[in-house]
């Protein structure tokens, strides 16, 4: 009985300490999923809206924008500052708000700057912001993670008038494609009035007593209807100095619709003639004798007209006083239309519409 008791002891004592180590652990574990007081996070934005009448007013180069909460017009938080689901980062700075020196709360952060992906091309890598080149042909940029490029060679347009047959190739030892006229074709002439042969050399280079004339083109007019005036620069003179030399130009008059002239069925007049004998006044100035010119004309859709031969005359002018001067006049032979429009106060338009006389005689 006694070795028995002493089993059921032995047993009891087992089945007691068994009952206080379950008790013991029954107690950690009710210790450990007692709720705890949960944060509470701060509410920074109270529906519905309270705005102020009239929104703030930001210090310079701080932009005024929509709160987080999408409610009120407030200043933008800026580099450094604290920011809440409220306070925006100023978004245009490209700044956001960083709260991950707020852990584990993330309710303040502080604006920071917005760091962009890098980008990646054929095996390489290149830096946000990054410009580079892949081939001759583009130049690109490296965008957060998207790449920009755009054509490194000038898309000019064939020659208008002179080249009757252009073609665009790859020459030897240059990457961009450029404009050359069939050998077997010799320039339309005279050149136009912007190139000058004499001023690029070849066969028409003009010696006069040990100088070598050297003319360009003569400039567009500066007036697109009315009295105007075109230039060019020259040395054709006694002393071989290059100058600039001005003459008068008139296009077509201002007190005409050209429109008006046009066929039935045509969109352009390249030329219009004067019907009626006119005399050129100038400054009050009144030419000695009449003159029934030739006007460049118009189009109904996108192109316009201008020269293509003419000559320059001297008209004299004879004024009230009883005095009398002489100017040099442009004289229109003929005139031709096409979309290479021109601004005759841009100076690069000539850049935009036609290649270099070089390009073009290759």
């Amino acid at each position: 009985m006694k070795g028995l008791l002493l089993c059921v002891i032995v047993t009891g004592k087992l089945v007691q300490i068994l009952a206080q180590n379950s008790t013991a652990a029954a107690g950690a574990l009710r210790t450990t999923e007692s709720p705890i007081d949960p944060y509470n996070r701060t509410q920074y934005c109270h529906w519905p809206c309270a705005c102020p009448l009239s929104p703030p007013d930001c210090p310079p180069g701080v932009s005024l924008v929509t709160d987080g909460c999408d409610c009120c017009r407030t200043c933008a938080k800026q580099l450094g500052e604290s920011c809440t689901e409220a306070d925006t980062c100023d978004p245009h700075r490209e700044l956001y708000c960083d709260y991950s020196k707020d852990r584990p709360r993330y309710e303040v952060g502080l604006c920071a700057h917005l760091v962009g992906v890098g980008c990646e091309l054929n095996g390489r890598r290149f830096a946000n912001g990054q410009n580079f080149q892949p081939n001759c042909k583009y130049k690109c940029t490296c965008v957060n993670g998207a790449i920009g490029c755009v054509p490194a060679c000038r898309q000019s347009r064939p020659p208008l008038v002179w080249c009757q047959h252009p073609k665009s190739v790859r020459l030897l030892g240059r990457c961009c494609e450029q404009w050359i006229c069939d050998q077997s074709k010799r320039l339309r002439k005279p050149a136009p009035r912007h190139v000058s042969m004499s001023a690029y050399g070849g066969d028409s280079e003009v010696w006069r007593k040990n100088c070598l004339v050297q003319t360009t083109g003569w400039s567009a007019c500066s007036k697109t209807c009315g009295m105007g005036i075109s230039t060019r620069v020259s040395n054709d003179n006694q002393h071989c100095h290059l100058g600039k030399e001005r003459r008068l130009c008139l296009l077509r008059p201002c007190d005409v619709d050209i429109t008006e002239h046009i066929k039935p069925g045509k969109r352009c007049l390249s030329v219009l003639k004067q019907t009626e004998p006119l005399h050129y006044t100038l400054s009050g100035c009144v030419s000695r004798r009449s003159y029934r010119p030739k006007y460049c004309g118009g189009c109904t859709d996108e192109r316009c007209c201008g020269p293509l031969r003419t000559r320059t005359i001297p008209v004299t002018f004879t004024c009230p006083d009883g005095t009398s001067f002489s100017k040099d006049l442009m004289w229109i032979n003929s005139c031709f239309c096409n979309l290479g429009c021109q601004n005759p106060n841009d100076i690069f338009t000539d850049l935009s519409y036609y290649p270099s006389y070089s390009e073009v005689s290759n």
